[in-house]
């Protein structure tokens, strides 16, 4: 358990936390302030209290020497003490015996010290010592068979006091010019941060992305200012292509859904008639259920690929280090077991990637079917994978008519169809979805004409390093 003095700090750091900024840069330039001068202070006080006690103790020493002077040639016992003025020094004399003998009306000095006394009997020179109790600085100088001391006593209303109230009034002072200042620069310097705020709740509360926050300031608060207008474009970029995925969905459902919905209201029609066997012979009726499972299948297909490439890169997949063979292979036989009709050539070696299966397969899936539209039935679609340089690269060409020039810059631009391509299902989200996955790779895929005049579609991945062998 925490006790007390534990919980203490944490509720300061709370309370710290909770200020505004302007709030601790005032009491951070406050209390710097105060720390700098109240430090100079103490080192001036501490300064001066030196100098004036070197200045004192030169002055004792010659009011000593003048005395012991006096002492030498009258007479320790003899030697005459004016009588005390009432301030000043204080003079004593101390004779062979121990005793001593001061002016008339003198206040009393503290008695002879221990050290004090070897200087009499003459076992040292001389002596500067203080007396905390009482205040004074006293200094004893060897004179005759006994010792003169000539003392002073510190004053309430020194030059340190004085020096010292008058330092810490300025001190205050500085420190509430030097909050005032804080609070001053604070908010100057932090107007453009709240300019960027009022801009930045602007935008939260209109949803106007298309305000762009003024560049104003200098070095971080224009770099934050950039990065916010770097935000606000890639937010923009992000809802436009929300909005065109979303007008180009609509109209690409548009046209399965109107067949769908004819031929199953042709069906309700003629059964609520009762004409359904006499009006669609077997043949017919045939067509017509295929037709339905044909534009369901599409319908099917279109919503997978929609919902693929509405997630973007965002995948809970992990990358892996794989054999892009066993990739290939595997989209191979996918495309094999959905359309028997579709005959794949493989020429493929292994080669070692960095990447995510599915996402691969799916991309690898999407152009040999592709290809598979276009071949005809007694030319296969041929898939080649090699290692190039640093690259693994994947083909995939075909023996159809190709792709007209003026196509070849939008094929892989999402729900492209060539006019060529109308008459074809599909949705035109195919080899979009293969270019947002060899992105996502750090791939490229390009388009060319293949040696047999169709297709020829090229995907140049990164290879990775082999595996090492298992022992």
């Amino acid at each position: 358990m925490s006790g007390p003095a534990d919980r203490e700090p944490r509720r300061l750091a709370r309370w710290w936390r909770r200020r505004s900024l302007r709030t601790r840069l005032t009491v951070i330039a406050a209390t710097a302030i105060a720390v700098s001068v109240f430090g100079a202070l103490q080192v001036g006080i501490e300064l001066l209290d030196r100098e004036l006690q070197d200045v004192a103790g030169k002055q004792l020493r010659a009011d000593s020497r003048v005395l012991a002077t006096d002492a030498e040639r009258a007479g320790l016992a003899q030697v005459q003490l004016p009588p005390y003025p009432g301030s000043g020094r204080l003079v004593r004399v101390v004779l062979p015996d121990g005793s001593t003998r001061t002016p008339a009306g003198q206040p009393a000095l503290p008695s002879v010290s221990e050290h004090a006394g070897r200087v009499a009997r003459g076992a040292s020179a001389d002596l500067m010592e203080a007396d905390d109790s009482d205040g004074y600085l006293i200094y004893t100088l060897r004179a005759g068979d006994g010792a003169v001391q000539v003392a002073r006593v510190a004053d309430d209303d020194s030059p340190i006091t004085r020096f010292g109230l008058g330092m810490l009034l300025i001190g205050l002072l500085c420190v509430v010019g030097g909050a005032l200042v804080g609070r001053t620069v604070a908010r100057t310097g932090l107007a453009p941060i709240d300019r960027l705020t009022a801009a930045a709740v602007r935008v939260a509360h209109t949803r106007d992305l298309d305000a762009d926050i003024p560049d104003e300031g200098g070095g971080e608060v224009r770099r934050l200012i950039q990065s916010i207008n770097d935000m606000l474009a890639a937010l923009r970029d992000s809802r436009r292509a929300q909005r065109l995925l979303a007008e180009d969905a609509a109209h690409e459902l548009k046209t399965p859904l109107t067949s769908l919905r004819l031929n199953v209201e042709l069906l309700i029609r003629l059964d609520r008639r009762g004409t359904l066997d006499s009006a669609l012979p077997a043949e017919s009726r045939t067509r017509l259920l295929d037709d339905l499972g044909a534009q369901v299948a599409e319908l099917s297909t279109l919503a997978a690929e929609l919902t693929d490439l509405a997630r973007g890169d965002v995948s809970d997949e992990s990358t892996e280090l794989l054999d892009l063979a066993d990739v290939v292979v595997a989209a191979a036989t996918r495309a094999r077991s959905r359309v028997p009709a579709i005959e794949v050539a493989l020429d493929v070696t292994s080669v070692w990637v960095s990447g995510r299966p599915a996402a691969l397969q799916r991309a690898v899936l999407n152009l040999i079917d592709n290809a598979g539209k276009w071949s005809p039935a007694d030319q296969p679609v041929q898939v080649r994978l090699r290692a190039e340089g640093a690259s693994a690269v994947l083909e995939v060409d075909d023996a159809g008519p190709g792709i007209d020039a003026a196509d070849v810059p939008r094929v892989f631009d999402r729900f492209y169809r060539a006019d060529s391509a109308r008459a074809l299902p599909g949705s035109g989200l195919g080899l979009s979805i293969v270019q947002r996955v060899v992105d996502a790779h750090g791939g490229r895929a390009t388009v060319a004409r293949s040696a047999r005049g169709g297709a020829l579609l090229r995907v140049d991945l990164p290879a990775a390093a082999l595996p090492a062998p298992m022992r």
